[in-house]
């Protein structure tokens, strides 16, 4: 049986169009983490008037899961920290000490007031 010995990040840019002025762009599109290191994944989003900014994950056959719902300059939950920085349009997903389970898609998505 062959040992895993990395976790890998799949990063898929996600265009979600609230209004025809918003867009959403994430980076890296994609990125290979190996076991026990950090990741920083980014959100931008193109207008100022956005209120709802969301970090979801998808792994492989299930279903997507919800991490992060910002309502707040910065969350946490276990090794799973996201900030969000109003004034530059911008969301921060941060991943410390990845772990095999941590493999998967990530996703933001914001929603215009």
């Amino acid at each position: 049986m062959e040992k895993l010995v990395g976790a890998l990040f799949m990063i898929l840019c996600l265009q979600w169009r609230v209004s025809s002025q918003q867009t959403v762009e994430q980076s890296p599109q994609s990125l290979k983490v190996q076991e026990g290191d950090s990741a920083a994944l980014n959100c931008s989003y193109s207008d100022s008037a956005s209120w709802g900014l969301q970090w979801f994950k998808q792994d492989l056959e299930k279903d997507l899961t919800s991490l992060f719902f910002m309502t707040s300059e910065e969350k946490e939950t276990g090794r799973l920290r996201s900030t969000i920085n109003r004034k530059e349009r911008l969301s921060t997903l941060y991943i410390t000490a990845s772990q095999p389970g941590d493999s998967g898609t990530y996703l933001c998505g914001v929603e215009a007031q």
